[in-house]
């Protein structure tokens, strides 16, 4: 994973040492030694994270968060506060600037390294849901930001799944007045419940007798309806190698017992405010640009939406220096499909064939209908080899079972060409000439046989 991130801090010591675990962990870092510097630096530069001391001269590291939150263009940035203070006054007050984090000097490096992965991810999502709502042109993406900020906890539904009847209820004391509370005592019902209830955020106790609490967060990341629920582990001090592994599967946030109440409203509003924002995003893209660029039969992008949003992607890419691959997929002999079951027939194959690409392809990930039979899927940050992987998964899957036809009353065998290519960072690459490299190895994995996966290798 690689990005940009900011090391604010007036000691030169302390942004070295930042400055070096990062690096060796293959980030780009930037720093600042002031907040002046650190808001000049967000406003004129990409920055995917930022790492804020609290204690500096003029404008302290509160002040800092709090402009960046309340800017339209910096909000989306996560912002994790390092300082040497350890009151827990301290903690909620940076949690209410907006940081979405606090980390207390000296730095663990697990805890810092898990935390920043886990926001970059998170960091991902969000610029892909942006550039999403910038393309389609007529959304108040002002008000929106704007929006966001508020009080958005106000009556959030929260589900809690612990086994324990006594550490529910201590808890969620703190939070009857002000969220709608429910609670799961069983792990499994808990995962249904989750599915079925529309939550704002999912708090999961670190440990069951006989159940690995690590299981419900990942049932709860593959689920389409959970997916993007925020999740917050409650955990012991010394459960620093599960927390580390929380993170790692999706978890946003974690807290540990004993629990400040303080602390625990400031983390929930922070995941709720996040998760109303980028519900607000996915709903105002989607009704903005549904009759326009999605197609009807298959319910994906068109190719419109393609030629539009391709070009922003992969300048993005050559700008900040990231991968980004490009798969296009061709229905083999497609047409005898129509000719020999009809075109209804051949419409309900184009319809399963969408749903599977939905499943095998990422929440940041663009899949399209191009055209006919063809698909194009866009994968951001995606290295050459891992898309190879990925369109090796998709025919593999396809090949091996059937599409159902006639409402189901018969099945018919499919296969499908792949052609991936990959950006690559010259002069004179662009959306065109990926499309073309990437429609050259479609050409060629038909013209050998079909039903295989050709890379160009340009």
């Amino acid at each position: 994973m690689t990005a940009r991130i900011l090391v604010v801090d007036d000691i030169e010591a302390n942004r070295s040492l930042l400055e070096t675990r990062l690096t060796a962990e293959y980030f780009n870092v930037i720093t600042a030694e002031n907040g002046q510097d650190a808001l000049a630096i967000c406003a004129e530069t990409p920055v995917d994270l930022v790492l804020l001391d609290i204690m500096m001269p003029g404008i302290d590291g509160f002040e800092v968060c709090r402009r960046l939150k309340a800017n339209a263009a910096t909000c989306h940035i996560p912002v994790v506060i390092v300082t040497a203070l350890d009151e827990m006054a301290d903690r909620v007050r940076g949690l209410e600037a907006g940081a979405d984090d606090f980390l207390t000097k000296p730095v663990n490096e697990i805890q810092l390294l898990a935390r920043v992965k886990s926001l970059l991810r998170l960091k991902m999502l969000t610029d892909e849901l942006r550039l999403r709502a910038v393309t389609a042109r007529d959304i108040g993406l002002d008000t929106l930001f704007d929006a966001a900020g508020g009080d958005a906890a106000a009556r959030a539904k929260i589900l809690v799944i612990d086994e324990r009847e006594t550490a529910f209820g201590r808890l969620v004391k703190p939070l009857r007045k002000g969220f709608e509370i429910a609670h799961a005592a069983d792990p499994q019902a808990g995962v249904f419940q989750a599915a079925e209830g529309d939550f704002d955020c999912v708090f999961i106790a670190a440990k069951f007798k006989e159940f690995d609490a690590l299981r419900i967060c990942s049932q709860l990341r593959s689920l389409d309806r959970t997916r993007f629920v925020p999740i917050i582990l409650v955990a012991d001090a010394e459960d620093e190698e599960l927390i580390k592994r929380a993170l790692e599967l999706g978890v946003n946030d974690y807290i540990v017992r004993p629990v400040d109440p303080n602390e625990l409203i400031a983390r929930l509003r922070t995941q709720v405010r996040r998760k109303r924002y980028h519900d607000g995003l996915r709903d105002n893209v989607a009704a903005s640009i549904e009759l326009a660029v999605t197609d009807g039969l298959t319910g994906l992008h068109n190719r419109r939406y393609l030629d539009t949003h391709l070009d922003t992607l992969v300048a993005r890419a050559l700008n900040r220096e990231k991968h980004l691959a490009l798969l296009i997929t061709d229905i083999d002999r497609f047409k005898a499909v129509n000719d020999t079951y009809g075109h209804e027939a051949g419409d309900d194959v184009l319809r399963e064939f969408a749903r599977r690409l939905r499943v095998n392809v990422r929440g940041m990930d663009l899949a399209c209908r191009y055209g006919g039979e063809e698909f194009v899927i866009v994968m951001p940050d995606t290295p050459p080899h891992v898309a190879a992987e990925v369109a090796e998964r998709l025919r593999a899957q396809i090949e091996s079972d059937g599409f159902a036809i006639d409402n189901g009353a018969q099945t018919i065998d499919v296969t499908v060409s792949v052609g991936v290519a990959s950006l690559i960072r010259r002069e004179g690459e662009d959306a065109k000439t990926l499309l073309k490299r990437a429609d050259k190895a479609l050409y060629e994995a038909k013209s050998t046989g079909r039903n295989r996966v050709v890379s160009d290798a340009a």
